[in-house]
């Protein structure tokens, strides 16, 4: 908690003002952030400078473990965060790759688990690294990527959070994270849990102890229309102590994940919050 609000702090101490194209705004930003998570100890890194909704940073993720390009099932899981870029990004609404309603295309998960070869086949990058982890090896590249710059313009977004690099030292995984870019008020905490509960999640499938997940992000910002209700309200709040999340222990397999799970397999105890903040959500 004390990493998210120096960081908020910082980019508005520090950050400079950039036109964003996509979204028409200005955002106050600032280049190279690191977080750092001790998932080993459970302190699991929720806001509590605000409300936070963590079940659906949870279904988005495992959505995107799952491969899914629909939003009507990352719906299903338990979030909507899909909706907008799948139906209102004027740009995908007209793009010929476009299946129809709630078509997502081919971003992040799908990449994950169908990246597609010259030759025709593809690659399961997920299975592949869950197969060597569970199996004690770690070949220096347990590489998750979403980043496919040959089909950006096949799905309705590029990826943010667009790489995960497991990395096994004895019996302990730890794992890196790296983001492009950052909407620091209202995306972080959703990639923050991403990250934390990533690692936990593969290394209780693969049998190991979870170690300690490292957040990489390049662009951090703050978009101009959620710039006074950071500073005015978010930091000058007083923050909580950490939550622990719980997962239920009976998961113990990709197939497990892929299958049964929801989000009645994960809870959190110890959460204390102060109110929800409205932030603006620009597409």
């Amino acid at each position: 908690m004390k990493q998210y609000l120096a960081l908020c702090q910082r980019i508005v101490d520090e950050g400079v003002w950039i036109e964003n194209n996509r979204t028409g705004k200005r955002c106050l930003t600032v280049v190279d952030a690191d977080l750092t998570y001790d998932v080993a100890n459970n302190e699991f890194p929720m806001i509590t400078t605000r409300k936070s909704y963590w079940k659906s940073a949870i279904a988005e993720i495992i959505g995107y473990l799952r491969g899914y390009d629909n939003a009507a099932d990352f719906r299903a899981l338990g979030t909507k965060t899909w909706d907008a870029n799948a139906n209102e990004n004027d740009w995908w609404l007209n793009n010929e790759h476009r299946k129809g309603q709630d078509d997502m295309g081919r971003v992040y998960g799908v990449q994950g688990r169908s990246w597609q070869k010259p030759d025709g086949g593809h690659v399961d990058q997920f299975r592949k690294l869950i197969d060597n982890l569970s199996n004690g090896i770690d070949d220096r590249g347990e590489i998750l990527s979403f980043y496919n710059p040959g089909e950006f313009h096949m799905g309705c977004l590029r990826p943010c959070m667009h790489t995960h690099n497991f990395s096994l030292l004895g019996d302990t995984l730890h794992l890196t994270s790296y983001q492009r870019s950052c909407d620091v008020p209202l995306g972080l905490n959703f990639n923050q849990i991403q990250v934390f509960v990533l690692l936990a999640l593969v290394a209780q499938i693969t049998g190991h102890k979870p170690g300690k997940a490292y957040h990489k992000i390049v662009n951090a910002h703050i978009y101009e229309d959620q710039l006074e209700l950071m500073k005015n309200v978010q930091l000058k709040r007083e923050p909580y102590a950490s939550p622990k999340l719980l997962i239920n222990p009976k998961i113990k397999s990709l197939e497990d994940l892929e299958t049964w799970v929801t989000m009645d397999d994960f809870s959190i105890e110890g959460y204390e919050h102060h109110e929800a903040i409205k932030y603006p959500f620009s597409v």
